[in-house]
């Protein structure tokens, strides 16, 4: 017997999807039409639940509105039947559409959360399956709109904090690109006779110029496919995580990564923790968020909380543990409030993070802006000087 789903028309009107357990098609359709549904589509895959989710499920959005309603007195089904009334994208209504016949079907509401890995983060229904023994649904969800809106308020601080020196470089790489490709070629038929006297770097010059207007059409076509290229790569997933770990590797750079991964991962177990997820099961779970130098550290440190250790003791001598985080840890677990604590240790994380950023911006733009002005004006400089040669000479 198949699973084949139908989207029929529902009892309002709306259409839903439906699951019927039949032999063959033909045999769906007839039970569907018996019930007095009309069918608008079909789909004859076993396991729909397993197709690709959208990659555009705004979850941040949906769990602040989801919990709003939540909060107003409306159940879980009552919740998402709204928000599949007011939604209008349709790849994002098929989704709430499964999830609330997952829940007429009977499945928990973190069974049917489990169908979308790739939209519901492990923590997320980690969150809800611990929030389902506890009746804490709303303080879970509560709790992770603040995790992600403290992510997200950290990763905006830093990409506000590298808008300006990538448009700064951007102008300097356009700027030396209109003097190789359209000045200096001008310069370059000019002087072409007189430059023969000139320095090898001006003749170089002045030769790459000549090259370029003799073949623009090509450079420009290279550059164009090139920047194109570039796009296309960054828009994929593993490309730009390709260009991040190289970019972790770096000396500068190392630190500041390092911080965000530590800051995430003492914000995640807070959560867990706060979501009623034992203790070492919830260092599991944010293991991922840790750089892969690290995470050795972390199973050794596990190991020891399992062993009946603190975790305050399974972490010192590591690279996990922080002498603020010690000490805040330390307290967390005399009073009782570790989550609390570990929320306190990743603030503090934080605001180091936006120092060293601040730091870091400050002293790389005039660096920056002085090396962009080095190449312009040595390009400058170099166009010019078969000039001076040449009224030197009179």
């Amino acid at each position: 017997m198949a699973r084949i789903w139908l989207k029929v028309s529902g009892m309002g009107g709306a259409p839903e999807w439906r699951e019927i357990n039949a032999d063959s098609l033909d045999e769906a359709l007839r039970m569907a039409r018996q019930s007095g549904l009309h069918v608008l589509s079909i789909d004859e895959t076993k396991e729909r639940s397993q197709a690709r989710p959208s990659k555009k499920f705004p979850l941040l959005l949906f769990t602040q509105e989801f919990l709003a309603l939540l909060e107003a007195g409306l159940n879980v089904v009552e919740a998402l039947e709204t928000l599949r009334r007011k939604e209008s994208a349709p790849a994002v209504q098929e989704i709430l559409d499964r999830l609330i016949h997952g829940l007429r079907e009977g499945k928990s509401f973190s069974g049917v959360l489990s169908l979308y890995p790739e939209i519901f983060p492990a923590i997320y229904m980690a969150g809800v399956r611990a929030s389902e023994q506890s009746g804490l649904l709303q303080q879970t969800l509560a709790r992770y709109v603040v995790y992600r809106l403290h992510l997200d308020a950290v990763r905006k601080k830093i990409v506000s904090s590298a808008i300006y020196p990538a448009v700064l470089m951007s102008a300097g790489v356009l700027v030396t690109l209109f003097l190789l490709g359209y000045v200096v070629p001008k310069f370059s038929l000019i002087l072409e006779n007189t430059a023969r006297n000139a320095s090898l770097a001006s003749r170089m010059l002045l030769d790459l110029g000549l090259l370029i207007a003799e073949n623009r059409a090509l450079v420009w076509g290279i550059f164009i496919g090139l920047t194109l290229l570039a796009a296309a790569g960054i828009s994929q997933k593993g490309i730009r995580s390709g260009i991040a770990a190289r970019l972790s590797e770096l000396p500068v750079i190392r630190p500041f990564i390092y911080s965000m991964s530590l800051a995430r991962f003492y914000r995640t177990v807070a959560l867990l923790l706060d979501a009623g997820i034992p203790l070492v099961k919830a260092l599991e779970m944010a293991s991922s968020l840790l750089p892969p130098g690290v995470t050795a550290e972390l199973a050794e440190a596990r190991e020891r909380v399992r062993s009946g250790k603190s975790l305050s003791a399974a972490m010192l001598g590591t690279s996990l543990l922080t002498p603020i985080a010690e000490s805040l840890i330390k307290v967390g677990e005399r009073s009782g409030k570790l989550a609390e604590m570990m929320e306190r240790s990743a603030r503090f994380l934080d605001e180091e993070l936006m120092r060293r950023t601040d730091w870091f911006v400050r002293l790389f733009e005039p660096l920056l802006m002085a090396c962009l002005g080095l190449i312009v004006g040595a390009v400058v400089v170099l166009m010019y000087m078969p000039i001076f040669d040449l009224v030197g000479s009179f």
